[in-house]
């Protein structure tokens, strides 16, 4: 207490409430953070729990109690004047049905610890939802409803909660007031559960009998479960073990030093630091660093934060590293302790939790996000697929809504990164479709794969340029796209004999050409048309690599495909050619016969009849064949070649 000279009462009063209000702000100020979800299968109760710990905290207004139990009149409470699900479920739509579908973040705080806590949707369509709560969390409450026992989504959701690496699990068997606090029908629940966790690799959880909607267990034991007290249980309310379980930062902290740097913070010619969130580990004024993937080093001359300048920063902490020395780094570099840094490569085995409505197309080019980073990424046909209930591993050609996978991944450039078990911030991922901008697919690194690691690029002394001097012309590629029968091949081969006769040096891939030799054994389905376009980019690549022009005529139907090309080109020697005709047109010519045993079912994923067409958005080069010769269209596609060479 501060030494008080003035004796005026209120002087005395308003300093020792300014004294408690400080003291009261210091002790949060440095509490704990633990986050964790509850999960589960439908109507386990993960609603009404977080609802009943938010009421026990003191974590209500006066108006929103008000509101709750207005609310709660219209649903129907059974004889309770809150229905405290109706804390958590905001959405209309979740009132109405009384479900959980989005996830609902709630922030509440006892005496030792404070808590930010995500009720997690138990339907199964909305199981991406659940994996957005846990890649988070340091702890999973899985609720049981006592009445119905281990269902598939408490499998599920207890294998995706060990997947993505939650050490903490609170097994809580809920509704116990429904039967009649039986110690017999807890154990049993234990018991099965005990079984499927060890079939998954959970070495150890929390089971608690509890009762969200009477409060029994939750905040203090309870008189109704006198068995619960005994050395073969834990013996303490569910708040009393969130209090004291380790959280997963002060797990980080003693790991080494990552930070994904987020932006390079230049407000000034005087200052240079690289701003980010320290995933593991600390760093001090004067250590040496690594920065990823370029591998150079440095030391740190200060760390800088909003509120000044700090001896040392840990794990959890965002802050802007300065170095001593003037090196290369940007968003999406790692820096590291200088003698253990993280790994880079470009090829590795992943586990996938698929997203999308749409099933995963191996092959496929996707943007891959991992932390700070951004590249592009293809997916191989899985391994394996995981049965959640029976823990098989089953054969998959793809993954559909939901499903659990295993399969190889391959990045367009290498990306620094950790073993998702070593580390969650540098070994977790998401999927990104190209198009839609949707998140597809959640994923954790395994492993680099060996032959990443093995195989690195031989450095040549002639390259691009000097072929392309050489050659006296700037290698390009035309990629013309369109329907079958869209007149693409005619075009194309004008278009190389009209280079040709300008001494320019060209080569024409067309696509039933390749299909007779590089791309023999592909057939027509959407991954093999992916890997057949795959294919025939590469090759391109390589020819551009030599000067050449390069000239395509392939349907290549996707415009992701496409894109992925484009990817693998420098700036500016891409064209995209659309030889724009309608299906009628395009029909009406078939001079191959293909769209006829089309329409009659002899010919399946024939574009524009069984398989879509996706039509380029902005290409380079449009032409429309029912107004212009393949005369015309050749020589408008030269012009504007060699006008922008």
């Amino acid at each position: 207490m501060a030494d008080i000279e003035n004796t005026d009462p209120k002087y005395v009063v308003d300093t020792l409430i300014a004294e408690d209000i400080d003291e009261y702000l210091s002790q949060h100020e440095h509490k704990t953070m633990l986050r964790f979800i509850t999960c589960g299968s439908v109507d386990d109760g993960k609603s009404t729990l977080i609802g009943r710990l938010l009421y026990d905290s003191k974590m209500i207004f006066e108006d929103q109690l008000d509101a709750l139990a207005n609310d709660s009149k219209k649903v129907g409470t059974q004889g309770q004047d809150i229905d405290f699900a109706l804390l958590v479920d905001g959405l209309a739509a979740e009132r109405e049905q009384g479900i959980t579908i989005d996830v609902a973040y709630r922030f509440f705080n006892t005496e030792k610890r404070k808590f930010i806590v995500a009720d997690c949707p138990g339907h199964e369509q909305y199981t991406r939802n659940m994996v957005t709560g846990a890649s988070s969390a340091d702890l999973a409450v899985i609720l049981i409803d006592a009445r119905k026992g281990v269902l598939v989504q408490t499998r599920r959701h207890s294998y995706l909660c060990h997947l993505i690496g939650i050490k903490n699990i609170v097994l809580a068997v809920n509704k116990m007031d429904l039967v009649d606090y039986s110690q017999e029908v807890f154990d049993k629940i234990v018991a099965d559960y005990s079984e499927f966790a060890a079939s998954i690799g959970i070495e150890s959880f929390t089971a608690m009998p509890i009762s969200g909607f009477k409060g029994d267990n939750i905040t203090s034991l309870s008189e109704n479960t006198p068995w619960y007290k005994g050395d073969a249980y834990a013996g303490v309310p569910l708040v009393e073990h969130l209090e004291n379980v380790e959280v997963l930062s002060s797990v980080d902290a003693d790991k080494p030093f990552r930070m994904p740097v987020q932006w390079v913070n230049r407000p000034n010619l005087d200052f240079r630091g690289f701003s980010g969130q320290i995933a593991t580990g600390s760093v001090k004024p004067g250590e040496k660093i690594r920065v990823l993937p370029s591998g150079k080093t440095s030391t740190v001359s200060k760390i800088v934060t909003f509120d000044g300048d700090l001896d040392e920063a840990v794990a959890g902490q965002s802050v802007t590293i300065c170095f001593e020395d003037e090196i290369d780094c940007s968003r999406g570099s790692v820096i590291s302790v200088a003698d253990s840094p993280p790994q880079t490569a470009d090829q590795f085995e992943s586990t996938f939790v698929w997203l999308a409505d749409e099933a995963m197309v191996p092959g496929r080019a996707y943007w891959l996000k991992l932390g700070t980073q951004m590249v592009s990424a293809t997916v191989a046909e899985p391994k394996y697929e995981v049965n959640v209930n029976t823990m098989e591993k089953l054969a998959a050609k793809t993954l559909e809504l939901n499903a659990i996978g295993v399969a190889e991944l391959t990045t367009d450039k290498q990306i620094v990164f950790e073993p998702y078990a070593e580390n969650r911030q540098l070994g977790g991922f998401i999927l990104i479709d190209k198009m839609t901008n949707a998140t597809v697919a959640a994923g954790m690194i395994n492993f680099s794969l060996r032959r990443s690691q093995n195989v690195h690029w031989q450095a040549v002394d002639i390259g691009r340029r000097q072929h392309s001097a050489l050659k006296n012309q700037v290698p390009a590629l035309l990629w013309f796209t369109g329907l079958s029968g869209s007149g693409k091949s005619t075009i194309a081969n004008m278009v190389e004999k009209k280079l040709h006769r300008m001494n320019r040096h060209t080569f024409l891939l067309d696509g039933d050409n390749v299909r007779h030799g590089l791309n023999k054994d592909l057939g027509f389905t959407e991954a093999d048309r992916i890997e057949n376009i795959r294919r025939v980019g590469e090759v391109s690549k390589l020819m551009t690599d030599a000067g050449l022009i390069v000239i395509t005529a392939f349907i290549s139907p996707f415009q992701a495909d496409r894109e992925m090309v484009r990817s693998m080109m420098p700036e500016g020697e891409f064209f995209e050619v659309f030889i724009d005709t309608p299906l009628k047109v395009a029909e009406a010519r078939d001079v191959k016969g293909l769209y006829k045993k089309a329409r009659e079912g002899k010919l399946k994923n024939f574009t524009g009849i069984d398989s879509p067409y996706e039509a380029p958005r902005s290409p380079e080069i449009r032409i429309d064949t029912t107004t212009m010769s393949p005369e015309e269209a050749a020589d408008l596609i030269v012009d504007t070649l060699l006008g922008d060479a």
